[in-house]
């Protein structure tokens, strides 16, 4: 069975609360209601795959999509099965600030936390 719409798929991909109202906050300031939350995994960094997360007014050919909040995030075809049961969040403490990505399918990641295997 093919599917007839390019973004009909969905995926595994959490976006907490927190980390929606930032998203959407930031969208706000850059005035913009077009784009979307994209994640992905790409060949890179210590461990093999380094995260990317940026924001994205393309659909993409196989991408799948989830609405968290009136925020859209998309993961493309590939990325999937690497962030199945993933969280992102937003943490604002004194020790860090920043999106968090919380990988039930990495099975090691280098001392900078920015990628796994």
């Amino acid at each position: 069975m093919t599917e007839t719409s390019t973004h009909a798929a969905t995926h595994d991909v959490v976006l907490t609360d927190v980390a929606a109202a930032k998203v959407k906050g930031l969208l706000e300031q850059e005035g913009r209601d077009d784009l979307r939350l994209r994640v992905a995994v790409q060949p890179g960094g210590c461990s093999g795959l380094i995260y990317q997360l940026y924001f994205d007014e393309r659909l993409l050919d196989g991408d799948a999509l989830r609405e968290f909040g009136g925020v859209e995030v998309v993961v493309d075809r590939m990325s999937v099965p690497y962030l199945a049961g993933a969280t992102i969040d937003f943490a604002d403490t004194i020790e860090k600030q920043g999106f968090t990505i919380d990988n039930p399918n990495a099975q090691g990641s280098c001392a900078c936390g920015d990628s796994f295997h």
